[in-house]
């Protein structure tokens, strides 16, 4: 009995290894590159189809990317239309917050060029019209996390997947509206939505290892729910491990050890998590 325990743990130990040294080589050709936020448009154009090269599959294209924007300047809400309410780029590489690196690691692994990851970004960031069509607009913005999760198909919830039903908690709400019925955001917009989330007392090592290689997650807030939000924070775990986010603690983008970052020795972040997954646009 004692052998094959101590067999049994010295398997374990071997597969970590493996696959830790095996995501690492993977992507250590990213050592070498210039960091994002030091380059032009022009240089940007001339790495993205080498991402495509040395990582044909999305998934490992999209982790690699993510790792490749750890370090950049934070900034919060650095996005927008380059017109009319929000005057921001559409699309940039030279600071992130929470959203932004998700955005643009999404947009730019699907391009071959700054353009196309511009392009990209529009498809991603914005709802379609009636005629299947994104336009970069204010109002047609995904705004809120919780929404973007269930409804967009580049990022979509995982939650219920994860974990036994008697172990979520469901929060009903009304995107964009305040306790007072006005609008969180000026968007003569509201929608009803009722979702589940992981509580922080349920939330394990375990459920993280059940995680793709690379996946979202959200973090809950109960003090945003009188705001008409769900979502406080969001970040990409790796390799069932790690967060890579654009933090405002940190001022920086940063990839560290999930479970360090949400529980502290003072008690949670934040009151439970959304997971969802990554998947590339069809058009």
């Amino acid at each position: 009995m004692g052998l094959n325990i101590k067999s049994s743990f010295i398997l374990k130990v071997i597969f970590y290894l493996l696959f830790f040294t095996n995501s690492c080589t993977k992507t250590k050709w990213i050592d070498t590159l210039p960091k994002p936020w030091t380059l032009s448009e022009d240089a940007i154009t001339k790495i993205l189809p080498k991402f495509h090269e040395k990582y044909p599959d999305f998934h490992d294209r999209l982790l690699a990317f993510s790792l490749w924007q750890v370090g950049k300047p934070y900034e919060l809400f650095c996005l927008g239309e380059e017109e009319g309410v929000d005057k921001d780029p559409i699309f940039r590489l030279d600071v992130s917050d929470c959203t932004v690196h998700i955005l643009t690691s999404l947009a730019s692994v699907q391009a071959q060029s700054w353009s196309g990851a511009k392009l990209k970004l529009i498809q991603i960031h914005y709802k379609a019209n009636s005629s299947g069509k994104s336009f970069p607009t204010y109002n047609s913005r995904w705004h809120y996390t919780s929404d973007r999760i269930e409804e967009n198909p580049s990022t979509k919830n995982i939650t219920n997947n994860l974990v036994l039903p008697e172990k979520l908690k469901n929060i009903t709400i009304t995107l964009n509206q305040k306790s007072n019925g006005k609008e969180f955001l000026d968007l003569n917009w509201k929608k009803s939505i009722s979702i589940n989330y992981i509580p922080s007392d349920k939330i394990t090592s375990d459920i993280i290892k059940k995680l793709p290689v690379i996946s979202g997650v959200a973090f809950v807030k109960k003090s945003y729910f009188d705001t008409g939000l769900i979502v406080a924070h969001e970040g990409m775990i790796i390799n069932n491990k790690n967060i890579i986010h654009a933090s405002s603690e940190y001022g920086k983008t940063v990839n560290m050890d999930f479970m360090e970052y949400y529980f502290r020795s003072d008690g949670e972040l934040f009151d439970g998590v959304l997971f969802y997954s990554f998947h590339p646009i069809d058009k």
